[in-house]
């Protein structure tokens, strides 16, 4: 029999670089990871990584699979990236990097920005988002880069994301997927392309049009593997390399979530829920939705920023006795935990949090801060343990229902992907609060099966995307609703929690007032 083709995708994530060979039914048939190096801060709040450092995490991850018994990388037919979203990098003429990658953890701001004409200062007064619109332009990255290091933006040939980065260095053109625009930039989310010359995005960013690359769909044809990448990764020569998505929107179609009745709960960092919708849907009104990994479709999305970032901050400062224990007796960490949380009752026995440990944009707005409610003398470590997953699943059944009355379609099941897919009992309770049925998928890897896929339709390995998706994406175990533990969590969530935000919200103000923390734009 003739060897099955195989895909290699490419996903550089916040913590590590994955290199992902894929058959066309969406098994994994070998798997490198690379760890990458934290990143840097030389202020407090910068978030920095150097430019050479991903790339050679990228090359390390793919020559690591060629050493695998039974790879063979000729039976490789196409390459695709995904990528963490927001992480910018400046090239010279020579595609140099002039300073490090600015990653999307960076917290810097300037109030330095360039001005907006009186038109659209008008038209965003009278609409009611003058503070996003400026909040937009201080979080720029560019516009920092203008006002504070002017030699840096002067010598710009090239402001690339990550993706558009790595692109680059794997075929040697400036081309990015119109996917993975998740940014400060000036992007038309409704039509999926370099906003018009009129548009205000213009104004209100330090970007020229040069500095851009150029935008493909999902699925297009981006090159084909240069000599001097084949040399760096093993990949072989010509291999043809297509535009996928970012993380987060490839891990959507990865996970199987094609349809708009289908929510793709994303536990990591940045806890999501996504759907994927035919029309243009803004959830929280004046935000728009992001580009989706299937072509001309948008990702409707609400963030829980510091989503399961808690989980693990958790395990830092309370969880050494699982480690250590874990250590000691050779269990997985997550097994133990597992057993913190399910030694809780449903409801913490009253211990409420609110996840805004990092605040929103507008929904929650900049002065939100986390909080947990609800302590009495009964409380434990494993309760506050559990009233973390439980903060994380309310909010997002919030997202929900958010996205279910701006685009008129009701959820009515469930998958989760990212780190926290792992744990049963947050499977459980997920299922438990939302009410829903609740999947896996059948792999872990989502981000890079939904690359895969994107590269599959490219290549004409399938005819097209529902084809794909059909045969690459399927369940794992499902989590169905406890009724009993659902019935307590729906009166935890209408009556307490969706109250907790607006109660606090003053309190909120008046601490960013005293502190001066979070800074207000």
């Amino acid at each position: 029999m003739k060897p099955e083709p195989l895909i290699l995708a490419i996903d550089n994530g916040t913590q590590s670089v994955r290199a992902l060979l894929f058959d066309l039914h969406g098994n994994i048939v070998a798997k490198s990871q690379v760890m990458l190096e934290a990143y840097f801060s030389r202020e407090p709040g910068w978030a920095e990584h150097e430019p050479e450092g991903y790339w050679q995490a990228v090359c390390s991850a793919c020559q690591g699979l060629w050493t695998q018994p039974g790879v063979d990388r000729t039976l490789v037919q196409a390459v695709a990236v995904t990528t963490q979203r927001g992480t910018v990098v400046n090239l010279d003429r020579d595609g140099k990097p002039l300073r490090p990658a600015i990653t999307w953890l960076d917290q810097r701001r300037t109030d330095t920005v360039p001005p907006i004409g009186a038109f659209w200062r008008t038209a965003f007064r009278l609409a009611r988002v003058k503070n996003t619109v400026d909040y937009f332009r201080g979080e720029a990255e560019i516009n920092w880069i203008r006002a504070h290091q002017p030699q840096v933006w002067n010598a710009t040939d090239k402001f690339l994301l990550l993706s558009g980065y790595l692109n680059w260095r794997l075929c040697g053109r400036f081309a990015d997927s119109s996917g993975s625009q998740v940014g400060y930039l000036p992007f038309d989310y409704k039509r999926h392309r370099w906003a018009g010359a009129r548009d205000w995005k213009w104004q209100a960013l330090a970007v020229e049009a040069r500095m851009l690359p150029e935008l493909v769909a999902p699925g297009t044809r981006l090159g084909t593997v240069d000599s001097q990448a084949a040399g760096a990764t093993g990949i072989p020569a010509g291999t043809p390399l297509f535009a996928a998505a970012a993380d987060k929107a490839c891990e959507v179609l990865g996970a199987g979530c094609n349809e708009p009745h289908v929510g793709c709960l994303s536990y990591g960092t940045t806890a999501t829920i996504n759907t994927t919708s035919s029309r243009y849907v803004e959830v929280t009104p004046f935000v728009p939705p992001y580009p989706s990994a299937l072509p001309g479709t948008y990702s409707l999305e609400v963030q829980v920023f510091r989503g399961y970032w808690m989980v693990n901050w958790f395990k830092e400062q309370f969880g050494h006795p699982e480690q250590q224990r874990a250590l000691s007796d050779d269990i997985a960490p997550e097994k133990l935990f597992d057993a913190l949380a399910e030694s809780v009752p449903p409801g913490s026995m009253g211990l409420m949090l609110q996840p805004y440990w990092t605040p929103g944009i507008r929904v929650p707005g900049r002065e939100a801060k986390g909080a947990i409610i609800g302590f009495g003398d009964v409380h434990t470590r494993a309760h506050v343990y559990r009233a973390i997953l439980e903060g994380l699943a309310y909010a997002l059944r919030e997202g929900k229902e958010r996205i279910e009355k701006r685009s008129g379609v009701r959820i009515t099941e469930l998958r989760v992907s990212g780190g926290g897919s792992q744990s049963d009992a947050a499977m459980q309770l997920t299922a438990d609060i939302f009410g829903l049925p609740t999947a896996r998928p059948h792999v872990y890897e989502t981000s890079g099966l939904g690359a895969a896929i994107d590269a599959a339709v490219g290549l004409g390995l399938y005819p097209d995307f529902a084809s794909a998706v059909a045969a690459m994406t399927r369940v794992g175990r499902v989590f169905q609703p406890i009724e009993g533990n659902r019935a307590i969590y729906d009166r935890l969530y209408r009556r307490v929690y969706r109250r907790m935000y607006k109660q606090l919200q003053p309190l909120y103000r008046d601490i960013a007032e005293i502190t001066g923390y979070p800074r207000q734009p």
